[in-house]
């Protein structure tokens, strides 16, 4: 069995416009978003049983495909052409859930990447990138981080300089 952490990081909307509805029913928008530091923690085990499993200190969550974290290990795997089945994740929920601070973007986010990693799939980043926005629209920037821009559904981004260090309540 090999298992792997990684920390999903909270984002705030700093501007959050919509500029109109989009022809597929969503609405096209322009938000600058900022990680920030409190996170859930995911674990990711492989070589388990048969299946995709998730577990998480919170009882109410889903823990099936319609979980985001689930359905974005689906999704890699899928694209990588490797078994998903016997991929135990375990989500540490701090990031208060409805919230809007994207806690379980985040979560499929850090299965993404820590997947990625390992399982070594060596998918780049762009190809990441697609991935997460198939499975939400705040995935890609949770995937990506920081500072940003994102347009569209949010899965065009662009990189801003970082924020200066600051407290938000």
């Amino acid at each position: 069995m090999a298992s792997i952490q990684r920390l999903a990081p909270a984002k705030l909307n700093l501007t959050l416009d919509v500029l109109g509805l989009r022809p597929d029913g969503y609405h096209d928008l322009a938000m600058v978003m900022q990680s920030v530091a409190l996170g859930d923690q995911v674990t990711i085990t492989t070589g388990g049983p048969e299946g995709i499993r998730v577990a998480s200190n919170l009882p109410f969550l889903p823990t099936g495909p319609t979980n985001l974290a689930a359905a974005a290990a689906i999704r890699l795997c899928e694209y990588a052409g490797v078994d998903w089945n016997g991929t135990d994740i375990r989500l540490e929920k701090v990031v208060p859930v409805c919230a809007g601070l994207g806690g379980g973007s985040s979560d499929a986010a850090a299965v993404l990447l820590a997947l990625n990693e390992l399982l070594a799939l060596h998918v780049p980043q762009e190809r990441l990138l697609a991935l997460a926005a198939q499975v939400g629209s705040d995935v890609p920037y949770c995937v990506m981080g920081g500072t940003a821009l994102a347009r569209g559904r949010g899965e065009v981004l662009t990189p801003l300089t970082p924020l200066p260090r600051c407290e938000a309540v």
